[in-house]
């Protein structure tokens, strides 16, 4: 089979696969313990290596941007450029990396070594769903610690970008909360919250495709890993392009 149509097929495959993991969101019963459980894990493999890139984003955002608006004559905007910029790009990115980074591949590994055990088709004889059992919680999981290290990455990047700017830059505290003030609306934390959240449910579902049609004994499962973050890597710039096109194209700025 030639590779184009191999492609065709497996986005077909993983297309399905998350209607199906859509539709399994409203049946019941619950996986409360599932979902706790996966919930902590991602968010325990995530918190720490997320507030440690945020933190050298915010300041080279804040540096960045503070040498073009020097250069500009726009020194007033550079805490308006620099918050806005760490909120809707780079708070929700650093999450999706850091979430298909540590918990996406520990999902894809997991889903991984059960397929190769045939423990989901031992699931499927007793009549149990493996995508409402196990996929799931993993992907509600991911998408609330998402949503919620979104907000941990966005005030660590801005805390340290404020820092950066007012200590080695000489800029005024006033100046750089002003800016922001003057710039700065309620949905530009809206989309990218919204961001996090899609980007979360992205992560999620990609590890557990690629964890479930795993083959090849341990090195399939090393391999659906790797493929698992690259594909994530790739579709969520993709996603991010176009809810950053429609977000522009909808909400009116401030100052325009």
């Amino acid at each position: 089979m030639s590779a184009p149509v191999t492609a065709v097929r497996r986005s077909g495959e993983f297309f399905a696969f998350c209607l199906d993991a859509l539709r399994g969101l409203g049946r019941r019963p619950v996986q409360v313990r599932e979902f706790v459980q996966q919930a902590w894990f991602i968010s325990s493999v995530s918190i720490l290596p997320a507030a440690l890139v945020s933190i050298p984003f915010g300041a080279v955002i804040a540096l960045q941007l503070g040498s073009l608006v020097r250069q500009l004559g726009a020194q007033s905007f550079t805490g308006a450029a620099s918050v806005l910029a760490v909120v809707r790009e780079a708070g929700p990115i650093v999450t999706a990396l850091i979430i298909a980074g540590a918990g996406g591949s520990a999902i894809c590994a997991d889903l991984g070594s059960r397929k190769i055990r045939e423990e989901l088709d031992a699931m499927q004889v007793l009549g149990i769903d493996p995508i409402q059992r196990l996929v799931v919680p993993r992907v509600l999981a991911s998408m609330l610690v998402a949503v919620l290290l979104n907000g941990l990455v966005s005030v660590v990047g801005v805390s340290g970008g404020y820092a950066f700017n007012v200590v080695m830059q000489g800029g005024t505290p006033g100046a750089y909360l002003a800016s922001f003030q003057a710039l700065g609306q309620l949905p530009d934390l809206l989309v990218g919250e919204v961001k996090a959240l899609l980007f979360g449910a992205a992560a999620a579902l990609v590890a557990s495709y690629k964890g479930m049609t795993a083959k090849g004994g341990p090195k399939g499962v090393g391999d659906a890993v790797n493929q698992s973050v690259v594909i994530t890597f790739m579709l969520l710039f993709a996603l991010n392009f176009l809810v950053t096109a429609v977000y522009f194209q909808v909400v009116p700025q401030k100052g325009s």
